[in-house]
């Protein structure tokens, strides 16, 4: 069986993937209203045939109902690793070090990755841009270079919390503690299990 979670994170990781199932809609109905939802992404498009007569409004470079969709993903994104362990934790490979710190950790290095070389980034940089953690939000809202260099050393604390973790290191709970205050919210998961371990005692 896998690991239950605490009744106000299970209400959150329940209402999380439900979030990321409307924040998916929402997102999509951006199509059927606006030529260009996502100015960053021209492709994007639908032929006007297939669009209704009307045409949403925008906060900054994105339709309202587009942003809206964008930030609940961000916002519910941790519930996919901690549904990911409540119900696999107990397959062989997949325990609570992977699901709560090694694959939050492998996200923001991809996430931060991705905006920092790949992301066709829309001028001018603004304050609604979207982000996984909040130095990562700095970086977004501003493409200084500074902020994406820092999350690439709150990353590196993930990564160095996962070794000590796994090699039961008595520092390891702080050190993951940290990454996951950095690490917000992505780094929820990971705060949540630095808290399970430190005052339940468990592995």
């Amino acid at each position: 069986m896998g690991r239950s979670l605490p009744q106000w994170l299970e209400t959150y990781t329940k209402f999380g993937l439900f979030g990321l199932v409307v924040g998916t809609a929402l997102c999509l109905l951006a199509l059927f209203t606006n030529p260009v939802p996502d100015p960053s992404f021209p492709w994007f498009s639908l032929p006007e045939v297939y669009r209704f007569p009307i045409t949403q409004p925008r906060i900054e470079h994105w339709p309202v109902s587009y942003t809206v969709g964008i930030w609940l993903w961000i916002t519910c994104a941790p519930a996919l690793f901690l549904r990911g362990y409540e119900r696999f934790v107990w397959r062989p490979r997949y325990g609570p070090t992977t699901w709560l710190v090694g694959l939050p950790t492998l996200a923001m290095i991809g996430l931060t990755t991705y905006c920092r070389f790949f992301w066709p980034k829309p001028q001018p940089a603004t304050w609604n841009a979207p982000a996984y953690t909040f130095v990562c939000w700095a970086y977004c809202s501003t493409y200084d270079p500074l902020w994406s260099n820092l999350a690439y050393a709150i990353a590196s604390i993930g990564v160095i919390t996962f070794v000590m973790l796994v090699r039961r290191s008595s520092l390891a709970v702080a050190t993951e503690a940290t990454f996951g205050v950095l690490a917000l919210p992505l780094g929820l998961p990971t705060l949540f299990d630095a808290y399970r371990r430190a005052t339940m005692g468990q592995r």
